[in-house]
Parts: C-alpha cells; sequence; structure tokens
C-alpha cells in the first residue's frame, strides 16, 4: 500500500526469517526493495521495559531496526511492538536530544476541522512547566511539518479556560509561553477536553497520563458510535430502506472515524525519527504508520524540532518550580 504511493521507499525489515521471508516472498515488488535482516530474539508485548533492555539489547529486532537508524541505514524506524520497551531502547540507543529531559509520543487527532496533534500520548507520566513547555515545542514542530503550517496554535489542556484554573504546571506553563512569543507557536491558552474533537487549536499539549486516558476514550467512543449506528441500521425494514438511500452519508462517516488513518504516534525529542504503530492494526493502519514516518524524515522533522527547541530554552524563559493543585 505504502509502496504504491511512496515508490520512492526502501525497506530494512529485522525478524524472524521463518516467519518474515515468506510474507516478503508473496510481494515480488516489496521484495525487489527490501533488505532484510534475521533475527532470533523478538520483544514480547508484556515484557517490561527493564525486561526487553536486558535481554534484547543488541540482539532483538527491535534493537536492531532503532540502531539501524543510529547508523543511518535507516531513516526511520517503524514498530507495533512494546510500547515500553520501544521508547526505552529508543531513549538508550538514540539518546534524547540536548535539552529535552525526556521525550513524548505525539500523534494525529482527527477533529471537526481536519486532524490535530496531542501530546503527550503515554510516554512519560507526569510534568513539570518546563517539560510542559518542550512539549509545546515539539508538538508545533511536528504540526509545521505534518499539517503545513507556519505558525501552528497551542493549547494547554485543562479542567477550564480560565488562567486562574489548573495545577500549578500548567498555569507555570500557560505564562512561559505567553512572554516567550516564540517565532513558530502561536500560544492560544487553556483548551478543555471537548475541545479535543471540535479542532480549536493546532497542538493540544498534556502530560502523558492524561493524554492516554484521552487516546483511549477518544478510540472507545468511535467504536461505540460504529455499534450504535450499525444495530440502529437494522432494528427495522424502514432502518434498512433509510440505510441504502444513506449508504454513501454513512460510508463517509466511517471513513472519518477510522482509526487506521491516523494511525502512528512520533517518538518527538529523540536523536533520530521513531515511530509506534497500534499493535492491533492492519495493513492499511500500519501503512499510515510508516507514512508518517516518511513525512518526517522528508520534511526535516529533527531539524525544526532542534531549531524551536533552541529558541524556547532562552535564560529568561524559565519555570518555577512545580506546586500543588489549588
Amino acid at each position: 500500500m505504502m509502496l504504491e504511493r511512496r515508490p520512492d521507499c526502501r525497506f530494512v525489515i529485522f525478524g524472524d526469517e521463518k516467519q518474515v521471508l515468506p510474507l516478503i516472498d508473496q510481494h515480488p515488488k516489496l521484495k525487489a526493495v527490501t533488505t532484510f535482516h534475521h533475527t532470533e530474539v523478538s520483544v514480547k508485548m508484556d515484557d517490561k521495559p527493564s525486561q526487553a533492555l536486558r535481554y534484547g539489547r543488541y540482539k532483538s529486532s527491535m534493537w536492531r531496526a532503532i540502531d539501524a537508524t543510529k547508523t543511518g541505514e535507516a531513516d526511520v524506524t517503524v514498530s507495533a511492538g512494546n510500547t515500553g520497551a520501544l521508547m526505552a531502547m529508543s531513549k538508550f540507543c538514540l539518546k534524547s536530544m540536548p535539552q529535552v529531559d525526556r521525550p513524548a509520543l505525539a500523534g494525529l487527532w482527527p477533529t471537526a476541522r481536519g486532524e490535530s496533534i496531542v501530546l503527550d500520548l503515554g510516554a512519560t507520566i507526569g510534568a513539570d512547566a518546563r517539560h510542559l513547555v518542550d512539549l509545546a515545542v515539539m508538538g508545533a514542530a511536528m504540526a509545521r511539518v505534518v499539517l503545513d503550517l507556519d505558525r501552528p496554535t497551542v493549547g494547554l489542556l485543562n479542567v477550564g479556560v480560565e488562567e486562574i484554573k489548573g495545577v500549578e504546571a500548567v498555569k507555570e506553563a500557560g505564562r512561559i509561553l505567553r512572554e516567550s512569543n516564540l517565532p513558530h507557536l502561536a500560544y492560544h491558552g487553556f483548551v478543555e477536553g471537548d475541545d479535543l474533537g471540535k479542532g480549536t487549536v493546532d497542538v493540544v499539549v498534556t502530560e502523558g497520563f492524561t493524554g492516554n486516558i484521552a487516546l483511549k476514550t477518544a478510540e472507545g467512543t468511535a467504536k461505540q458510535i460504529a455499534e450504535y449506528l450499525r444495530a440502529a441500521m437494522g432494528r427495522s425494514l424502514m432502518s434498512k430502506i433509510g440505510y441504502v438511500f444513506a449508504r454513501g452519508a454513512f460510508a463517509a462517516l466511517k471513513d472519518k472515524l477510522d482509526p487506521r488513518k491516523s494511525n502512528g504516534g512520533v517518538f518527538l525529542g529523540l536523536e533520530g525519527i521513531v515511530v509506534k504503530s497500534h499493535g492491533g492494526t492492519d495493513a492499511i493502519g500500519f501503512a499510515s504508520a510508516a507514512e508518517l514516518g516518511y513525512e518526517m524524515a522528508r520534511e526535516d522533522l529533527m531539524a525544526k524540532v532542534r531549531e524551536m527547541v533552541a529558541a524556547s530554552t532562552r535564560p529568561e524563559l524559565t519555570a518555577a518550580q512545580p506546586a500543588e493543585t489549588e
């Protein structure tokens, strides 16, 4: 699928030759542009990150794929494996960018206006003001690449839009972003949960615990709506007849709610591009994740992140220590 849309792509695949090579052989065009490396070790989905690092470092397919990006054999690593292990190995192998303490997982979010970038979706739990500012800067850099925006709007997810609401870390991050007036980022202010779907801003920033819950809630809601529609359309003869006349509209809605079209989260803040695909996706979803990585590499995401992070860490833009919730 991706090769049809991106014929200039080349693939480096790591895995067990007994399982992978027969699949590659079924697709001659893919085989012609693929370099395969056999690995006997694979990271299990239930492995703890520390376990994966202990037995999988240097040997596993996950590590070797990340290392291929480090050495330049590949421009991007794409994996549907264990998220915690992928983050731990990526950080250990690629290292974080200077001035970035913790990488973040950023993803595309379907909205009423198109798409937004949301981060952090679960790479790290908790955040002080400085980390939230880093997330805003890195998310804006990604929006410049993916959404083709010169100055993306950025909002901090909060319990209200008033400046007096929320935990101290979020309020302090808002102050820094307001006062910094960064050239490639337009700070909107606080946004609430319903703004995610509205597309109020181009980039929504939150810490990983909240972001991951929001992501899973949205995925569950999309499935729930699909089930409600399916049940309603088959409830009576008139419903079935109505579906026949409106099936074009329902097909468009199904396409809009399809999570495979927005599959793929990018680990921002690393010295290399790593894309995490949903473990339960199909070929369409994995191709979406791979194409996201392709765009990141083609538009030189890392250079944009470095530029914007450097601009946001001027000495005068410092954060106070986080305090307790009001």
